[in-house]
């Protein structure tokens, strides 16, 4: 009998261990960390992808993957951080929701406009969505093509890609001014 109980006891305390993962995490990109070798998908949320680019409030394209994963690593700094398994992806990476100082990073993320509501498998952070989007928080300030749409290959139309290479302003062209002047008429 006390050695059922012992087998018991161990078997429920290494339930409660796998059920969280807790350590420094290494940044792999806006929704995907790694601690002690374990891959962690935040659960609830979908970060703009590395390459993915948007477009800011004045038109101008910018790599907002690299934005979003800069500010995960940012919100995380060289804090140990701990993770609350929900779950395994098709990936064979663990779905969690982790913290930095007691602060839910998928849902900050979300709220600073730098991740959106992953719906297809969560609700949780809808709420957080509507703020960044009314506050017109960062992805939310310009056009940018959800995650998802990006993975399976929609980017922006080339009628809103010419739009943007057709604008006249590029920069200083011409450093002689009396040259662009007389070019003018003027």
């Amino acid at each position: 009998m006390r050695y059922f109980l012992t087998i018991l006891f161990l078997s429920i305390t290494t339930l409660v261990a796998a059920d969280e993962i807790k350590g420094r995490a290494t940044i792999i990109d806006g929704d995907t960390i790694e601690i002690n070798k374990k891959r962690i998908r935040l659960h609830g949320i979908d970060a703009t992808e590395r390459n993915q680019t948007c477009q800011n409030k004045n038109g101008q394209t910018y790599f907002c993957g690299n934005v979003a994963t800069d500010m995960l690593s940012n919100l995380i700094g060289s804090n140990a951080i701990s993770c609350k398994i929900k779950d395994m992806d098709r990936y064979n990476r663990f779905v969690a929701i982790c913290y930095s100082e007691g602060q839910d990073l998928n849902q900050k993320l979300v709220l600073e406009g730098f991740a959106v509501a992953y719906r297809k498998y969560s609700r949780e952070y809808i709420a957080a969505e509507t703020i960044a989007r009314a506050k017109g928080s960062a992805l939310w300030q310009g056009d940018f093509i959800y995650p998802w749409d990006w993975r399976q290959g929609k980017r922006f139309t080339q009628k809103k890609q010419k739009a943007l290479s057709d604008c006249l302003i590029k920069g200083n062209i011409m450093s002689d001014v009396s040259a662009y002047r007389k070019d003018l008429g003027v």
